[in-house]
């Protein structure tokens, strides 16, 4: 059944939204969860590979996330505006500007992966462990674009049920396979990392195709169907214009990532693993907190092209208090059970000990944090994609790259001082945001 969310009362519009978004990141977190469990059995280089090769990665997912939140934005605005044809053709025009990067990425990202490893510091035994890996990641890229783009898609309409299934479909295949062809199980080969990647690619793919087939099939309120495919330039030039703010946005963000990671790398395999997995487990609770942050998207996407931005911005409070209670309570098992929860993954003391002062440290922020998700997504819902590129540029290049090198190193914290940065700036983004966020310019955003 299809809800005009314009129109419902709006703690039903936000929980139709909110629930299989949740539900959807839960699933992406739990597979973050269970690979670096299997991985983990691997030894301390295989983690520190992981770490490095999803660093670098975080480059791609800049250039998806900043795509989809342009394709989001601009399906749900024409869907409030009651143009389903238009949305049907945005959405078209996104899937063939992602297939054109991502033939970009997979050449350059396939045949240089090892190498890009030793730019990160890789020590000799993390490339080679980890360059068949890197390789399969960088190179089966498009089906990471094409998941992000179609899930946009679907969550610019509101069909956030059909974007949930295709990631749990996607997901399960990963979780199932990972054991398989890392360990060899049964009838499978033994590849040890580079059957996590194979794994995950194999899960990818069958989620794509899932989607293609509900967007073909018009499952939902998009049907990509005859006129919707014809090459239409302005309208890709648009999505493109759109998108470059996003893509700004969260390359700064990952660059800041890469840095980090790269400041951590001095600090041996060690630092790197026990960092690698706390992050995952962090991802475990930021990644549903995200979910709900994307309906905010929505809401406001809609509500803007529906002519409600009053209603749009009571959406966004509301959305942040849920958010906040979430995260909230995840900090509070994070910092209580930081040791149990770590022992999980490693037995190693050295990597145990860092990953539990990462777990604590950055915990400590979760408050700040479900707010900055909040705020940024509502921006990016309403197509105002530069307003988080310049908080995204203060906050993480100007405090929080200078301010882990100098607590790293200047201060001899180590590897503690890059995670009191991350939290310290990322405190500092979601007041940032908040405060722009009252200004109301995002209200009169064209998309």
């Amino acid at each position: 059944m299809q809800h005009d969310l314009t129109q419902l009362p709006l703690n039903r519009s936000i929980i139709l939204l909110a629930i299989p978004m949740v539900l959807e990141m839960a699933m992406e977190s739990l597979f973050a969860v269970c690979d670096i469990f299997f991985v983990g059995r691997l030894g301390e280089d295989a983690v520190a590979a992981v770490g490095l090769t999803e660093s670098m990665l975080t480059i791609l997912y800049a250039i998806a996330i900043g795509l989809a939140m342009a394709t989001t934005a601009t399906v749900a605005r024409r869907v409030g505006e009651k143009n389903l044809a238009g949305a049907a053709r945005a959405g078209a025009q996104s899937i063939y500007v992602g297939l054109g990067v991502a033939m970009v990425i997979g050449v350059a990202g396939g045949l240089m992966a090892p190498r890009l490893l030793g730019l990160m510091g890789a020590e000799d035994s993390v490339i080679a462990i980890g360059g068949g890996y890197a390789t399969v990641l960088y190179g089966s890229n498009a089906v990471i674009l094409l998941l992000f783009l179609h899930n946009a898609i679907f969550r610019g309409a509101g069909d956030a049920a059909i974007a949930m299934r295709a990631l749990w479909l996607a997901n399960g295949i990963n979780i199932a396979l990972d054991p398989c062809l890392i360990f060899g199980l049964g009838p499978f080969p033994e590849m040890g990392l580079t059957g996590a990647a194979v794994a995950t690619t194999c899960g990818r793919g069958a989620g794509v195709l899932f989607q293609i087939r509900a967007l073909r099939r018009g499952h939902g309120r998009i049907h990509l169907k005859g006129s919707a495919w014809t090459i239409d330039f302005a309208a890709m030039a648009q999505l493109m214009r759109v998108s470059a703010g996003g893509i700004a946005q969260f390359l700064v963000a990952t660059a800041s990532w890469v840095a980090l990671m790269r400041i951590m790398s001095q600090f041996g395999s060690v630092a790197l693993a026990g960092y690698t997995i706390a992050i995952r487990v962090i991802v475990f609770a930021i990644l549903p907190s995200w979910g709900l942050s994307n309906a905010a998207a929505t809401l406001v996407g809609q509500n803007l092209g529906a002519g409600q931005p009053d209603r749009a911005e009571r959406a966004v409070w509301r959305t942040g208090w849920f958010n906040m209670t979430f995260l909230g309570s995840i900090a509070v098992l994070f910092i209580a059970a930081a040791d149990p929860i770590i022992s999980v993954f490693t037995d190693e003391p050295a990597v145990r000990a860092i990953g539990i002062d990462t777990l604590v440290v950055i915990s400590c922020g979760y408050l700040a944090y479900a707010w900055g998700m909040v705020m940024i997504q509502s921006f990016n819902g309403a197509g105002d994609t530069m307003t988080p590129t310049w908080i995204n540029l203060f906050c993480f290049w100007l405090v929080q790259i200078p301010l882990a090198w100098g607590l790293a190193n200047g201060a001899k914290m180590g590897p503690s001082g890059v995670m009191w940065a991350v939290a310290v700036s990322e405190s500092l983004l979601a007041g940032v945001a908040i405060v722009w966020f009252r200004r109301g310019h995002w209200k009169t955003r064209q998309v």
